[in-house]
């Protein structure tokens, strides 16, 4: 049984086009960014609640970093693919001719008759 090894020692394959990262791997490094960051406003809230008696000025930043953090978090997630995406192509620009009006006439609309002998 040979062994051969997963990864390779060597150095690393440099890309030679422009293809971006997959789906898979930009949701799960988008998804540790995001848990980083709700660890660190955890964290937040924890010195938050430690130093609230003692050193009010930590406290207080301690707060505005656990209530900003959350935003930036899901900011920074979401720009992840976006920015890997690049500039879009312009699409070819379709001219349609306006579809063709034709007018009507009038019609006169009768009530329906009633024959009783049926």
């Amino acid at each position: 049984m040979s062994r051969i090894p997963w990864h390779r020692d060597g150095p690393v394959a440099e890309p030679i086009t422009q293809a971006r990262t997959g789906l898979t791997q930009d949701v799960r490094g988008r998804q540790r960014r995001y848990i980083a960051a709700m660890l660190v406003r955890s964290a937040c809230v924890v010195v938050m609640a430690l130093t609230w008696n003692r050193w009010p000025v930590l406290a207080m930043c301690a707060l505005v970093g656990g209530v900003a953090i959350p935003y930036v978090a899901v900011v920074a997630a979401q720009a992840g693919w976006r920015q890997q995406r690049g500039p879009r192509h312009a699409l070819a620009k379709v001219h349609e001719e306006p579809a063709v009006r034709v007018p009507l006439e009038p019609t006169l609309i009768l009530p329906p008759e009633h024959n009783p002998a049926a």
